[in-house]
Order: structure tokens, then C-alpha cells, then sequence
């Protein structure tokens, strides 16, 4: 049996046995709520155009939780972005498609685009403090949200606010109304974060990294809410963090991002225990396990290329211990078996461990 840490050592989330009663994965069976198709991002500079992402594809099915995970740098944070279309326009270059609910959200006006970010697809930030505006209560600002999108009364939205909040499990919900971001302990802002982005009640959540700035406990704490809110609601998520424990737990199905790429989508259940890419491989071994004492934890050797000096070819071969001559050249993603991918040209040879047996 293997437990995941969070960055602060408590115990997140059993690997084994214990991931999320989700339904599987039915992106295949019905229309998906989101699809992603050959999604690049550039980013204009003094020194000339920089690559950050590279032909990210993915779908989303409605009601489905979708985990994508890691190292920092990797791309995960600025697709997200990209999806609610935050990208500074001067700057960002986007190419590919995005399609939300049968929408092409690129060729959508910029008032299209408002009109459907907050109530349709919403976002929790990874930092709650910087996210809220601290010279509004939170009150005005969760029935700003509201009116935005479905003018009514101030009377009717302050209800609906109220309501957010205490399905959220902050107490006494008409006084905290009142007041301002900074009278929140940090997971309290977080739950105000999830109350203003659920509140139009949207199809599809993004949340970025939402627990990495809590404590152990608050981490089980938003997590068990994020799941619960998603099953009564029928909210799809989309839930990018660095954690495999809190993917264990929360989601059905798992995208590993490298290097700006999608290097593996998988079932979570069928990445622990035998993953497709040996950086999602690598990724498992990392994590400590229950009963091992003494020994070094194994880890990846190096580091993540920088978007300026990407390598020919696999971008994660001066790290991987499975890389040969063929890895010199593009690598296209593979079907290892229904519903699961990998971009390795060697994902069907290789019997790589995953976190459990």
C-alpha cells in the first residue's frame, strides 16, 4: 500500500483501494463538455517568440473529473488560463482548437467570451489572496458574479450568495457576508474562491492547484468538498496539481503534461498501477512509501528544459533511463489500449512500475 505526502507530510490520499468512485471515463460515449485539439501557446518577447505548449489535446466528458499533473513548468497553469482565455492578448499566440460545449471559443468576440467565463466555465486560483479583490466584503463580490451574468435584484442575489457560502461549510454565512478577504484563514478563502466559481452553477471547473497553499487537513477538507460538489451539481473538473495523491482521490482519469506536452491519458486506476510513459513511471517512484525506511527515495535526474532550449525529438529523453536512437525524432502518441495513450514510441514494449501492485 503507498500513501502520498503533501509538500507539508501529512497524508493525503491511499493510492491503493482508494481512488475516487467516479464514473470511468465516457469522453468516447457522449459529446465532451471540452475538447482540446492540437493546442499550441507562444509567447512574444524582446528575444523573439517562445514555445511553451505543444499539440495538447484532450476531452473533458460532462460530469467527468479529470486530473492533469506535472513538475512546475510543464505547462499545466497556462493551458488553464488559456482555456478561460486570460492570456494576455499583445503577448500570447494560441493556435489549435478549443471547443467548450460545441463552441470553437477561439473564434468567439471578447464579449462572447466574458459572457460565457464565470457562468459557463469558471476557475479556482491556486492563491486565493491575489484571486479576491481585498477592497470588497465578500459578499460584493460573490453577488457581483451573480449579477454579471443574470441581472436581478440586489436582494435576491444577496440570498443566493448566503446560500453559496454555506454550501461551501463556511458558518455563519450572513455575517462573513460582510466581511473582507483578509478576516479569512486561507482555507476559508478558498472555500469563498469555490462558492464564486460555482455559483452560476458553470458546466466545467478548472481548478489550479487549489490546495497547494493549505495544511494537510484543509487539504482533505477542500478535497472532499471539490468531489462533493461536483457529484451534486454535475459539474465537470478539471483538476491540475503537482499531487498524485489528491488525483488518487478526486479523479477517474489522469493527464501527464511534460515539457509542454501531453506525454500520457490514462484511467487513474490503470497509470498506478502500470503507467504508459516512463516519466509518469517516474513520477510514481518518486512518491514514499509506507514501510520503506533507510533508502533513498528515487527521483528523476535532471531537470525540466527550459521552452527555450527544448531537445529534438522526445523532449523527456536526457532524462529517461529507456531512451535509444529512435528517441531523436518526434514523438506521436500511442494507443497502448482502449483509452489510454502515450507519447513514447517505445509505450508498448516497456513494462514500467506504477505506485501499486
Amino acid at each position: 500500500m503507498l500513501v502520498a505526502k503533501s509538500e507539508q507530510g501529512g497524508d493525503v490520499a491511499t493510492l491503493a483501494g482508494n481512488t475516487a468512485s467516479v464514473p470511468p471515463d465516457t469522453s468516447a460515449e457522449t459529446t465532451p463538455v471540452l475538447d482540446v485539439r492540437g493546442l499550441s501557446i507562444s509567447f512574444r518577447g524582446r528575444d523573439g517568440i517562445t514555445h511553451v505548449t505543444r499539440d495538447v489535446s484532450f476531452t473533458v466528458a460532462p460530469g467527468e473529473r479529470v486530473g492533469v499533473v506535472g513538475e512546475s513548468g510543464c505547462g499545466k497553469s497556462v493551458t488553464g488560463l488559456s482555456l478561460m482565455g486570460l492570456l494576455p492578448e499583445r503577448t500570447a499566440v494560441i493556435e489549435g482548437g478549443i471547443h467548450f460545449d460545441g463552441r470553437d471559443l477561439r473564434k468567439m468576440r471578447p464579449r462572447e467570451i466574458r459572457a460565457i467565463r464565470g457562468r459557463d466555465i469558471s476557475m479556482i486560483f491556486q492563491e486565493p489572496m491575489t484571486a479576491l479583490d481585498p477592497v470588497f466584503t465578500v459578499g460584493q463580490q460573490l453577488m457581483e458574479t451573480l449579477r454579471t451574468h443574470y441581472p436581478m435584484p440586489a436582494a435576491e442575489a444577496r440570498e443566493r450568495a448566503i446560500e453559496a457560502l454555506k454550501e461551501v461549510g463556511i458558518p455563519s454565512p450572513e455575517r462573513r457576508m460582510e466581511e473582507y478577504p483578509h478576516q479569512f484563514s486561507g482555507g476559508m478563502r478558498q472555500r469563498v474562491m469555490i462558492a464564486m466559481a460555482l455559483i452560476c452553477k458553470p458546466k466545467l471547473i478548472i481548478a489550479d492547484e487549489p490546495t497547494t497553499a493549505l495544511d494537510v487537513t484543509v487539504q482533505a477538507q477542500i478535497i472532499d468538498l471539490l468531489k462533493d460538489l461536483s457529484e451534486r451539481t454535475g459539474a465537470a473538473l478539471l483538476f491540475i496539481t503537482h499531487d498524485l495523491g489528491v488525483i488518487a482521490e478526486t479523479c477517474s482519469r489522469m493527464i501527464t503534461m511534460y515539457a509542454g506536452e501531453v506525454v500520457e491519458s490514462a484511467p487513474v486506476d490503470d497509470v498506478l498501477r502500470r503507467p504508459g510513459h516512463p516519466y509518469t513511471s517516474g513520477l510514481l517512484q518518486s512518491l514514499p512509501r509506507l514501510g520503506h525506511r533507510g533508502g533513498r527515495l528515487p527521483f528523476i535526474p535532471g531537470r525540466v528544459p527550459s521552452p527555450g532550449a527544448m531537445p529534438e525529438g522526445c523532449r523527456f529523453q536526457q532524462r529517461c533511463p529507456h531512451a535509444s536512437g529512435g528517441c531523436d525524432h518526434y514523438q506521436s502518441m500511442v494507443s497502448i489500449a482502449p483509452g489510454r495513450h502515450a507519447r513514447c514510441r517505445r509505450a508498448l514494449e516497456l513494462k514500467l512500475e506504477g505506485a501499486v501492485e
